[in-house]
């Protein structure tokens, strides 16, 4: 099934959401790694950005499969978790980190916002297209009477 119809059920709920995304990589030593990374859904991927030289850059460029996750731990509980392979995306990390930005904390000005920037020309972007998808919504069995 191609990467978009894969998505398209769940993309309100990925867009909306602003929750970071626990993404799962296998370390040069075999071992499994998360890590919670902000993200943004386009075109039916899913894209996160981290310094070039991170441990999970690394481990990445060895192996590109993966498994995440977007959930809250808030009721009513939903989400959707898949597994994909990743591309990482040398001359766009600086851009997806600024959507990033933009995403999370409503635009640059903010301490945060300014820090990350002063790092951007180091940014790698994560592009995550996903080959399984699984997702569950408890909204209806949690909803109470009045």
């Amino acid at each position: 099934m191609e990467t978009k119809k894969l998505l398209d059920p769940f993309k309100e709920f990925i867009e909306q959401s602003r929750i970071p995304l626990r993404l799962a990589c296998i370390t040069r030593q075999g071992w499994p790694m998360v890590i919670s990374l902000w993200y943004l859904y386009e075109s039916g991927r899913i894209f996160c950005a981290t310094q070039k030289s991170s441990k999970l850059v690394h481990h990445l460029e060895v192996n590109s499969r993966c498994g995440f996750e977007i959930s809250g731990d808030q009721q009513p509980y939903r989400g959707v978790r898949g597994q994909g392979e990743i591309s990482l995306v040398k001359d766009r990390g600086r851009v997806i980190l600024e959507l990033l930005i933009d995403r999370y904390l409503q635009g640059s000005e903010t301490p945060l916002g300014k820090s990350l920037l002063t790092r951007a020309d180091e940014e790698v972007a994560i592009e995550i297209r996903p080959i399984r998808i699984f997702s569950w919504d408890y909204t209806s069995r949690m909803k109470y009477p009045t």
